[in-house]
C-alpha cells in the first residue's frame, strides 16, 4: 500500500469516509436538481462497489469512466478506490474511436457511463450495448474477461489514470497515484486557506487532473461544497457567484477569456460576486492583459501555478498572501523539487531558459504500460524532462516560456510562441491567439499565428503588423496572421495547435480571414 501521508491518510477514499463519519448529512454536492449529502453519495458507492465485485472487479483492475460531470461520477471514484480498482476517467465528448482506443489501452474490466446527463455518454453506452447498473443515471459494459489486473507495488499505490490530452500527439495513460494526490490536495487547502465554508464551482471535468485534483480531492480535504455543472455556460457562472454563494472559480485562461467577453455582451463591468474570495487559473499559460482585466472586473487577485498530469496537480503555485503583478507560476511546491536545464542537461543560471525538469512525491510511476513513451521522459535520479521550457527568477519564481517541441528556430534565433501570443493578446483587437511554427524550404522556420477577434475594435491587418513590428523583434513576427473564429481547444482550455489549419506555403506575409 501507499506510505502515508497528509496523517493517517492512505487512499483517495480516506478524506470521504472521514467527512461521513464527522456529518454524513453535510451537503457535499450541489446540482441544479437539488443537494446531495455524504450520506447520499456514500448509498451509491457502497452499491457500486457491490456491482463491481459481482461483475469480477478486483483490485488491480481499471473501470473506465465515460464521464460528463455528475455525482455518479464522484461515488463511482470512491467505490473503486475502496476496491483497490483504479478509476479511468475519459470525457464522454471524446469521439466513438476514441472511446474504444481508450478502453483498449486502460485494458478496463468494466465500462461506466454517466447517462445522468443526457447526451455523450448516453449514446456511447448505446452504441457498446451497455445495461443498467444499479445505481439510476449510470450504466455499465459487460465485463471484460480477457483484462488482466496490474500487479504489486503499482497496484496498491495507484489510485486512477488520467489520459493525457493529446495536444501534441496521441494520448497516454498517466497513473496518479495515492500518495500523490492526497499529497496535492492537501497543499491545495493549505495555499487556499480552504475550509467547509467555501463552495468551489466545479464545471472542470473530473476526467482531467485539474478537475479531479484541485477541485474534488481538495474540495474533499477541506469538507468544502460543490457546485456541480456538468458544462462551462457564463451566465450560469454569474449566477453561481451572484446567487449561490461560490467563493472559489478556478479554471484555464480561456475560461476567463470567455467570462469577460460574455459581461461584455451583457453591457457588465462589474458582476455580482459576494462571496467570492478566490480565483486561480491553471492548466494553460496566463497571458498578463488577461489577468489585469479578470483582476480589475471581479475585484481579486488572479492566482496562477504550473502542474500537469505527471506530477498529480501541481508543481509551483502562487501564495495567497503573495500575489503578483506577472504571469509567474510562483515558487516550488513542498514536496517537490524542480531543475532547469540545457540541451546537455546541465542546470542553467537563473534567468537563462531551459527545460522543466521535476521530480517528488507527485511524479508519476510511469506511462501505464508504456515503456518506450517512460523511457523518453524519464532521465537519471528519478528525475522527469517535462518538455516545457521556463526560467526561474531571483525569488524561485517559476516563469513557463513554452513548450520544447514548439519553440521556432527562425534565422538561428529562439523564437517562444508564448511570448508572441501574449504581444497579440495585448491588442484590444484580438481576444486570444495561438502561435506555431512551420518549416520552409529552405531549411529555416517562419511564425504562424492565429488570432480570434476581440470584437472591441476593427480588425486591421496593417495597423496590427504595425503594432507588432514596434513590440517584437524582426525574427520574431509572423509571417501569416490568420483569423479564425475560434481557436480549437480541449475540454480544459488548452489549445490544439495540431489542428490549426496552416495557410498554404505560397501565400506571404498576409492577414487572412
Amino acid at each position: 500500500m501507499t506510505h502515508d501521508v497528509c496523517g493517517s491518510l492512505r487512499c483517495i477514499h480516506e478524506p470521504f469516509e472521514r467527512r461521513l463519519r464527522q456529518a454524513p448529512q453535510q451537503v457535499f454536492v450541489l446540482t441544479q436538481e437539488g443537494p446531495l449529502t455524504f450520506a447520499d453519495l456514500d448509498a451509491w458507492a457502497v452499491s457500486l462497489a457491490r456491482e463491481m465485485r459481482d461483475r469480477g472487479v478486483r483490485a488491480g483492475d481499471r473501470v473506465l469512466i465515460v464521464a460528463e460531470n455528475c455525482p455518479q461520477h464522484i461515488s463511482l471514484i470512491i467505490a473503486c478506490s475502496r476496491l483497490g480498482a483504479w478509476s479511468c476517467g475519459v470525457n464522454a465528448r471524446m469521439a466513438p474511436g476514441e472511446i474504444d482506443a481508450f478502453v483498449a489501452k486502460a485494458d478496463a474490466r468494466l465500462v461506466y457511463f454517466t447517462e445522468a446527463v443526457p447526451g455523450a455518454a448516453a449514446q456511447h453506452a448505446r452504441r457498446l450495448g451497455a445495461t443498467a447498473s444499479a445505481v439510476q443515471g449510470l450504466s455499465l459494459s459487460a465485463t471484460r474477461s480477457e483484462a488482466t489486473v496490474q500487479p504489486q507495488p503499482a497496484q496498491g499505490e495507484v489510485a486512477a489514470i488520467i489520459f493525457t490530452s493529446g495536444t501534441t500527439g496521441e494520448p497516454k495513460g498517466v497513473p496518479l497515484t495515492h500518495a500523490g494526490l492526497l499529497h496535492y490536495a492537501q497543499l491545495a487547502v493549505q495555499e487556499r486557506a480552504m475550509t467547509a465554508r467555501d463552495r468551489v464551482h466545479a464545471y472542470l471535468p473530473m476526467t482531467h487532473i485539474f478537475g479531479l485534483g484541485a477541485v474534488l480531492m481538495a474540495s474533499l480535504m477541506a469538507g468544502s461544497t460543490l457546485v456541480m455543472r456538468s458544462r462551462f455556460d457564463p451566465a450560469d457562472v454569474f449566477d453561481a457567484l451572484a446567487q449561490h454563494g461560490v467563493s472559489m472559480l478556478q479554471g484555464p485562461a480561456a475560461m476567463f477569456t470567455r467570462l469577460l467577453a460574455w459581461l461584455d455582451t451583457q453591457g457588465v463591468d462589474r458582476p455580482s460576486c459576494p462571496d467570492l474570495r478566490y480565483l486561480y487559473a491553471g492548466a494553460a499559460p496566463l497571458d498578463l492583459t488577461l489577468k489585469r482585466a479578470v483582476e480589475r472586473r471581479l475585484g481579486l487577485p488572479l492566482f496562477h501555478g504550473y502542474g500537469m498530469s505527471e506530477y498529480a496537480g501541481g508543481a509551483t503555485m502562487v501564495r495567497l498572501g503573495a500575489p503578483r503583478d506577472d504571469v509567474s507560476s510562483g515558487p516550488v511546491l513542498a514536496g517537490a523539487e524542480l531543475r532547469i536545464v540545457d540541451t546537455d542537461n546541465q542546470n542553467l543560471p537563473q534567468g537563462e531558459a531551459g527545460e522543466i525538469w521535476l521530480r517528488g512525491i507527485g511524479l508519476m510511476p510511469g506511462y501505464f504500460r508504456d515503456a518506450q513513451a517512460t523511457a523518453e521522459v524519464m532521465r537519471p535520479g528519478g528525475w522527469y524532462a517535462s518538455g516545457d521550457i521556463g526560467r526561474l527568477d531571483a525569488d524561485g519564481a517559476l516563469f513557463v516560456v513554452g513548450r520544447l517541441k514548439e519553440m521556432i528556430v527562425r534565422s538561428g534565433f529562439n523564437v517562444y510562441p508564448g511570448e508572441v501570443e501574449a504581444v497579440l493578446s495585448r491588442h484590444p483587437a484580438i481576444r486570444s491567439a495561438a502561435v506555431v511554427g512551420r518549416r520552409c524550404a529552405d531549411g529555416n522556420e517562419e511564425v504562424l499565428a492565429f488570432v480570434e477577434c476581440s470584437g472591441a475594435v476593427p480588425f486591421d491587418a496593417q495597423e496590427l503588423s504595425a503594432y507588432l513590428a514596434r513590440q517584437l523583434a524582426p525574427y520574431k513576427l509572423p509571417s501569416h496572421i490568420t483569423v479564425v473564429d475560434a481557436l480549437p481547444t480541449t475540454l480544459s482550455g488548452k489549445v490544439l495547435k495540431r489542428m490549426l489549419r496552416l495557410p498554404p506555403l505560397e501565400q506571404g506575409g498576409a492577414a487572412t480571414a
